[in-house]
């Protein structure tokens, strides 16, 4: 009898170590994936204010249809105001979503984190307004499904930057902080957007995709890029009181750490090729038409 209470006794202590084991690992791959999605959105952040809004600064517009032909058409003074406001609120949200989500500036400086979150929600609601604006008066070059599909991103965005606001200002904490992480997940659906892009056209050889944004592939991101990202911060919102087994968080940490080694590579080959020399260029003045 006593020999099978000591099986269990260590059988039950194995166990506990491995559930340990298995939270630990889950928690740090969480904050690895974190660490990574902040660094890679914070140069993209930077690369839209750099190639973009630096653009608009300059009065040098032309330099728009470099990367997205026919974005600037000359006298069209409404749209180019609408996208011009949508790159330039977009770039500032990128830098300081990115911040807002660093745990040690909420605790230690909550005014700091109070006026970059005001400042983020008031970038948020002008992008998104830029981006609406932008579409109900020249449309998106993918047609109507692009159309419906970034104009269902833009109201969404919209509506988290007002709850997210909201809910703070009413002391309702946990609900901001969830609103907040929907606002984040949406910020950021431009940036995996060109990831995803990035990474379909090497492996895939561009298929379903075309150069009016009108193929399969062209449709279907015109909603997945926001969707899925807030499909995943509505994941994290509930499993955070939600007791997972072992094997459910050893599985979850090879999940992270995949998406974690995915995006660094592609943060690798844009900031390699794209967003790392014109960032460069900006700062030190010397960007070549």
């Amino acid at each position: 009898m006593s020999q099978v209470i000591s099986e269990q006794i260590k059988r039950k202590a194995a166990d506990s170590k491995l559930a340990r084991l298995s939270a630990t690992s889950f928690r740090w791959a969480g904050i690895v994936l974190v660490a990574t999605v902040w660094i890679s959105a914070l140069l993209f952040g930077f690369y839209i204010l750099a190639f973009y809004a630096a653009a608009l600064y300059e009065g040098n517009l032309v330099r728009w249809n470099k990367v997205l032909p026919g974005l600037y058409t000359q006298g069209s003074t409404t749209s180019i105001t609408g996208i011009g406001l949508h790159f330039a609120a977009g770039g500032i949200i990128l830098v300081l979503g990115s911040i807002q989500l660093i745990s040690s500036i909420r605790t230690r400086y909550p005014s700091i984190h109070r006026w970059i979150g005001r400042l983020y929600v008031l970038s948020s609601l002008l992008a998104s307004i830029g981006g609406l604006l932008f579409i109900i008066v020249k449309g998106a070059i993918g047609g109507l499904v692009m159309n419906i599909g970034f104009s269902v991103y833009g109201l969404l965005m919209l509506i988290s930057a007002i709850e997210t606001y909201r809910h703070a200002a009413a002391g309702r904490i946990e609900k901001h902080r969830a609103w907040a992480l929907r606002l984040y997940a949406l910020a950021i659906g431009s940036w995996l957007y060109r990831m995803d892009y990035g990474f379909w056209l090497l492996l895939s050889d561009g298929l379903g995709h075309s150069d009016n944004f009108r193929g399969t592939f062209d449709r279907v991101m015109s909603f997945f890029f926001y969707i899925s990202n807030l499909l995943m911060a509505e994941a994290f919102i509930r499993v955070r009181n939600y007791k997972t087994t072992a094997l459910l968080n050893l599985f979850s940490t090879f999940i992270l750490l995949f998406m974690t080694g995915f995006l660094i590579l592609g943060t690798y080959y844009f900031t390699k090729l794209y967003w790392g020399p014109a960032i460069l260029e900006w700062f030190s003045g010397t960007y070549k038409d």
